[in-house]
């Protein structure tokens, strides 16, 4: 019988290895171990007063303790909501009141050093508790038991309805929204996962990925581990060890960002190259530029999905060979149904572009506490409406051409960023190229480019601008060009055009004379 909770997916009383944290000497989680573990802090939890629903937020690095943690809130019917643990003060109490959350969980040592996570949770009157592993088991030691405290609550087992996880979105058009997700959400995102990429108990994978992410927490993390593989869990990606660490480790495939396909590109290939069973991108648009170059480099297939938080990650994917890869599309629905809607909710002709609707037991039901957000996000058959301006073509393959929010209105004509970026990539000077919307009093839009030029290259303005006039239409080309160094990124080196147009446009600003 399929599992319906994380808690049937993860009882595993299996000898196989579960996890692998690299290190002198590199720690290996047997399934077995892991299930006792998770066991034990979920009996940690219960004692300290987590029960059904009450919201967990795990502040805690890429580690064992964080996976333990994260798993065992689950099976307490407790929310997962796990943070980055880089926030500051402010970005901890938004997220921590936004979820009324019952304790926070940080790592050794950060009480004492009075972190910021620590400050914001005493503010919000969570109880607060270091989390460690001691050889034996991950040890919850509570430091303050703010609104927990004199409760305690039995051991429970969580039901498939049960909100398992709390993310929010990334806030690139305004506040962030808190989605919501059951077990049954994340389950059938684990079972679409492991389908799209055929992953086994042979299959080893390479997080690189956040864990407070849903990409390195569902693609990275549970779905690979529910399939009997086994993660290799580093506590941050390093170009410099990835290698070194996925030929050790035995790893044959890993899924990640562009950002992070392009930084393993700079840098000296594995020499001999592993057997690699596939490469998969996400959560940003690959240019098929940096696509035919990964394939090349790695001789891997390169697939790229494309997912959203409120479907608890993908929704489509390039299937593997000999399925057709192709680039510039995300691929085609795997376990959701997709279709093209216009505005008033009606399907467009094949070939047509509008928003890229989806509809499937990974989506969520609605947004936290936000019903203005809930009707305007759903049709009235239950499709999730993305946000994504797209289209497909006639074998069902998806190509986004941008957020219908981020497209550049330029006097009535739509520019499609994503286009713009992928061909101003094949530059042979251009080492990341961003377009976005900059505002104009003629045409009320046009079109603002940031650049970052290849080492060792030169670039001016005026000779990209005469590059692009050989290849697009003159309303495209850019009004203004900003060269520089560093492309502005979240933590988990995903693009917003809205941050990099924010950043280019405060380089400009005229310096305050003294």
């Amino acid at each position: 019988m399929a599992p319906t909770t994380l808690e049937h997916a993860f009882s595993k009383d299996s000898p196989s290895t579960a996890i692998i944290v690299p290190g002198s000497p590199a720690l290996s989680v047997s399934y077995q171990k892991l299930a006792a573990d998770v066991k034990s802090f979920q009996q940690q939890l219960a004692k300290v007063g987590v029960g059904a629903q009450a919201a967990v937020s795990i502040a805690l690095p890429n580690t064992y303790e964080f996976i333990v943690s994260f798993i065992a809130a689950s099976w307490q019917r407790a929310i997962a909501a796990p943070l980055n643990p880089a926030y500051k003060q402010s970005e901890f109490e938004f997220y921590i009141d936004d979820v009324s959350s019952a304790i926070a969980l940080v790592p050794k040592g950060a009480y004492a050093l009075d972190a910021a996570a620590v400050r914001a949770a005493r503010n919000y009157n969570a109880a607060i508790a270091e989390c460690y592993y001691n050889g034996r088991e991950v040890v919850l030691d509570v430091k303050e038991t703010g609104k927990l405290a004199g409760k305690s609550s039995p051991v429970l087992s969580a039901q498939p309805d049960d909100t398992a996880l709390v993310l929010h979105t990334s806030g690139t058009t305004g506040r962030p929204k808190a989605v919501p997700l059951s077990h049954r959400n994340l389950l059938r995102t684990m079972k679409n996962i492991q389908a799209t990429y055929k992953l086994s108990p042979k299959d080893r994978t390479m997080l690189v990925m956040p864990l407070f992410h849903v990409h390195g927490l569902l693609a990275g993390f549970l779905a690979p581990l529910a399939s009997g593989g086994s993660v290799i869990v580093p506590s941050k990606f390093s170009a410099s060890e990835f290698w070194k660490d996925f030929i050790q480790h035995k790893a044959n495939w890993y899924t990640a960002v562009p950002t992070i396909h392009q930084i393993l590109l700079r840098n000296p290939p594995p020499s001999p190259k592993p057997q690699i069973r596939f490469i998969r991108s996400c959560s940003s648009p690959l240019s098929p530029k940096t696509f035919h170059e990964l394939e090349k480099t790695f001789g891997a297939p390169v697939l790229e999905a494309y997912a959203m938080t409120e479907a608890a990650h993908q929704m489509t994917s390039n299937p593997l060979p000999p399925g057709k890869r192709m680039p510039g599309s995300v691929g085609v629905g795997q376990g959701v149904e997709v279709k093209i809607f216009d505005d008033a909710g009606n399907e467009v002709a094949l070939g047509k572009e509008a928003e890229i609707c989806i509809r499937g037991d990974n989506v969520t039901k609605g947004y936290l506490n936000n019903p203005a957000a809930n009707a305007s996000s759903f049709t009235k058959d239950g499709f999730f409406r993305t946000g994504d301006q797209g289209k497909q073509d006639a074998d069902g393959y998806v190509i986004i051409t941008g957020r219908i929010k981020e497209l550049i209105n330029k006097g009535g004509e739509k520019i499609s960023p994503i286009e713009l970026d992928n061909v101003i990539a094949q530059n042979p000077a251009v080492s990341e190229a961003v377009s976005f919307a900059l505002e104009d009093e003629m045409y009320g839009q046009d079109v603002g480019l940031a650049v970052v030029v290849k080492k060792g290259q030169k670039l001016s303005a005026e000779e990209l601008k005469a590059w692009l006039t050989e290849r697009v239409a003159k309303f495209k080309l850019p009004k203004k060009i900003f060269f520089t160094d560093i492309m502005p990124k979240t933590a988990t080196g995903k693009i917003q055009r809205r941050l990099v147009a924010e950043a280019m446009l405060k380089k400009e600003e005229p310096k305050a004379k003294l």
